[in-house]
């Protein structure tokens, strides 16, 4: 009986060996390919990897030059921070408040966007120097003159920096000081276009209407 019993044990095990699906080297293979896998290979993308892509995909962003239909807005000149900059900044024809123009450091060839909403005095703009990712906002206060002054920031609100800007006319070139007036340059006598009379001729007579090169002759 006991004879028995062990025979069909070892059967059982035997059996279950031969269900076995892989030998035991077999899982080793796969965890390996598994490893050396990419997630691309597996149908997987790691984190960012679209973005990567599609950042790869758009063409390089060309500095932004300024607009002539920007040429006519009113120009206010200032500072902000410690640099030297000149701003032109108009109404929107489709929105009630909105404002929108561009600005460029003092030398610069190249201009920076601004767009936003003037509301009483208050004027809040954000900026992009690419024309789609915002890289700034500004919140100023109009003063009775029609300067602004305010705080430039990132467009995470970081790092502010003053501005202080005056108008110095729609279109106009920036003077040396608003409303002044130039002098007048001394003008000369315009010359005469009637022709010099000709000298009289020495003759006898008498004088006609006291017109001494005007005579009559005897």
């Amino acid at each position: 009986m006991t004879q028995m019993k062990v025979a069909a044990v070892a059967a059982a095990l035997l059996l279950a060996g031969c269900n076995s699906t892989m030998p035991p080297d077999g899982s080793r293979a796969v965890s390996a390919a598994r490893a050396a896998a990419t997630p691309g290979d597996l149908g997987l993308q790691a984190p960012g990897t679209a973005e990567a892509i599609e950042t790869l995909a758009l063409p390089p962003a060309k500095p932004l030059t300024p607009n002539p239909a920007y040429a006519r807005f009113p120009t206010y000149v200032g500072t902000l921070g410690d640099k030297q900059i000149e701003m032109k900044l108009g109404a929107k024809t489709d929105e009630r408040t909105g404002v929108h123009g561009e600005y460029r450091l003092a030398g610069a060839s190249t201009v920076i966007l601004v767009a936003g909403d003037r509301d009483g005095d208050t004027l809040e703009i954000e900026e992009s120097n690419d024309g789609t990712h915002i890289t700034g906002n500004w919140v100023g206060k109009f003063a009775a003159d029609g300067s602004v002054s305010g705080e430039r920031m990132n467009a995470d609100d970081s790092n502010p920096l003053p501005f202080d800007l005056k108008p110095v006319g729609s279109g106009a070139v920036p003077a040396a000081a608003a409303g002044a007036v130039a002098p007048k340059a001394p003008q000369s006598a315009a010359p005469s276009l009637e022709p010099a009379p000709a000298p009289a001729a020495p003759a006898a007579g008498r004088a006609l209407g006291g017109t001494s090169n005007v005579t009559i002759g005897e």
